[in-house]
């Protein structure tokens, strides 16, 4: 990027910052638990990225939803983790952020293997669709954060990262040096072990959610390595592993030495 095009990022946004107040901002932070333990240059890092987020896509609001600005920040702050050591490109080719008060119900027509066509009418916390739009249900946007494993943004943001490889298979574009054999390995016997556990009605410490797809699994076990660290290298070590080496980041790490 030449000098030219950086000065004019940068007054881009500053033009976004003036939006926010000191205490959106901090209102913003303590509403995130999962974002703890970040030193002061990292987290202005975060914050950058997250403006430079606002920057490039629309949050509309449908369906009566009024978002005040410690709301948008927390959409932003959230959207920005995953690539906070990739940068915001990996978002590049879509440009809006769709937030419905609840649960929607997206009526779209559906081939089946068979041939037969249906309309789905499946109510969703959130969707990610290829070439388009993120949608989010903001009360699902809401309960997100808490480091309790659950976060619709993320797990949209972690399906526009597989997105970027092609349609969506839990395996995104690894980095160089990254093993695309020990990934597989990794990731498909964790989910054939948990695909194995939901099929014998047993209690999962992942949601069982993830097994529907390997794609599903790669976005919930997203969550979970950042929202809750622990859990997920206890149960499927060898999958934090390989998620750390794509996402370039240790929340366990960095979650533990806040505590």
């Amino acid at each position: 990027m030449g000098a030219l095009s950086q000065w004019w990022r940068a007054r881009r946004i500053e033009r976004v910052s003036r939006m926010f107040s000191t205490r959106d901002w901090e209102s913003a932070w303590e509403a995130l638990p999962l974002l703890a333990g970040f030193d002061p240059e990292t987290a202005e890092r975060l914050e950058t990225l997250a403006l430079e987020f606002l920057r490039t896509k629309r949050i509309e609001c449908v369906q009566g939803v009024a978002l005040t600005a410690t709301e948008r920040l927390r959409i932003a702050l959230q959207a920005a983790l995953p690539v906070l050591e990739l940068g915001l490109d990996w978002y590049r080719g879509w440009y809006a952020v769709i937030v419905y008060p609840e649960e929607f119900v997206p009526e779209r027509e559906v081939m089946g293997d068979d041939g037969v066509v249906w309309i789905e009418q499946e109510a969703k916390s959130g969707e990610s669709w290829e070439q388009g739009p993120v949608i989010l249900s903001w009360a699902d946007v809401a309960a997100g954060g808490r480091g309790e494993g659950y976060n619709v943004v993320i797990h949209e943001l972690a399906h526009k990262l597989d997105m970027r490889a092609g349609a969506p298979n839990g395996c995104p574009p690894l980095h160089p040096g990254m093993s695309s054999a020990d990934w597989q390995r990794d990731l498909a016997a964790a989910y054939a072990d948990l695909c194995t556990r939901v099929e014998a009605d047993e209690e999962t410490a992942i949601d069982p959610y993830a097994s529907e797809s390997p794609a599903e699994f790669f976005a919930v076990t997203s969550e979970y390595f950042f929202e809750w660290p622990e859990l997920l290298i206890e149960t499927y070590p060898a999958v934090y592993a390989q998620l750390r080496a794509f996402y370039r980041q240790h929340p366990l790490a960095r979650l533990a030495a806040d505590a």
